[in-house]
């Protein structure tokens, strides 16, 4: 019997984007369009998870599925040219600039629920633009699955997920019966690059697109978790010492000296 992993996969803003192109409007994270979003990082451990998953079974189909609207398309198609079979959009201006966990918890569960069958749902541990790290917890408890976070591998013994969770100061193994929900963290080790042969197949694939109403969902009716009251960048300032001294020996011991009196050594 087939394997059916569905993998939830975000685009972020790209984490390496520099503090002055970001702009606040209207409570809204805005870049300048010329620059490109990303696959969130952790979601890409998903990936690779769901991967490595398909090798070992020999008979799996992974999809992809996401949340939001305005996707970039050469970029949201990169899981299919890391290997994955298929790729679903949810897209909709209902979910622009979401934040709300709940209302991407009931969109990614009725998708899971349309697909059918889905043995296991793979996520990245949490998102690099909110760090919520809720959605994929969410999404268990909507479905009534047991959920498995911060894994570090992934195993499938029959109907069984076999997952080494992260702890600080080791990790621990968990079992649970499948359908299940997992979270992947980046100790899973470095994701595939796409080589060209995945590109080019990917751009063969046509992304399957569902709207809010095609799953049944009143986004407008859904009672939110929590309200965003205000989002500002964060004010920094940098205040410098010059240390002097009649030499380069003299300036060193006061500096040693001003550190130690701040217990910086």
């Amino acid at each position: 019997m087939t394997l059916k992993i569905v993998v939830t996969a975000k685009q972020v803003i790209d984490p390496e984007t520099p503090m002055s192109a970001f702009g606040i409007e209207a409570n809204a994270v805005r870049v300048p369009a010329n620059q490109a979003p990303v696959i969130n990082g952790f979601d890409e451990q998903a990936i690779e998870a769901a991967l490595l998953l398909k090798e070992a079974s020999g008979d799996a189909h992974i999809t992809i599925v996401t949340v939001g609207s305005g996707f970039a398309l050469d970029v949201i198609k990169k899981p299919l040219a890391m290997g994955a079979d298929d790729l679903i959009l949810v897209d909709d201006p209902a979910f622009d600039n979401a934040i709300d966990p709940t209302i991407t918890v009931a969109a990614l569960a009725a998708v899971i629920r349309k697909i059918g069958d889905v043995n296991i749902v793979l996520a990245g541990r949490q998102a690099s633009d909110w760090d919520n790290a809720q959605v994929p917890i969410g999404v268990a408890e909507t479905l009534g699955w047991p959920v498995a976070t911060v894994a570090k591998k992934v195993d499938i013994n029959g109907n069984t997920v076999r997952v080494e969770r992260v702890l600080p100061d080791g990790h621990e193994v968990v079992e649970a019966d499948l359908p299940a929900v997992v979270t992947v963290s980046n100790e899973l080790g470095t994701p595939r690059y796409p080589n060209m042969r995945g590109i080019m197949a990917a751009r063969r694939v046509q992304p399957t697109t569902w709207t809010a109403a095609d799953l049944g969902l009143d986004i407008a009716a859904t009672q939110p978790a929590f309200e965003l009251v205000s989002l500002t960048k964060p004010e920094s300032s940098v205040q410098v010492e010059m240390i002097e001294g009649a030499d380069d020996e003299e300036a060193g011991r006061k500096l040693a000296q001003r550190l130690r009196d701040e217990r910086i050594i």
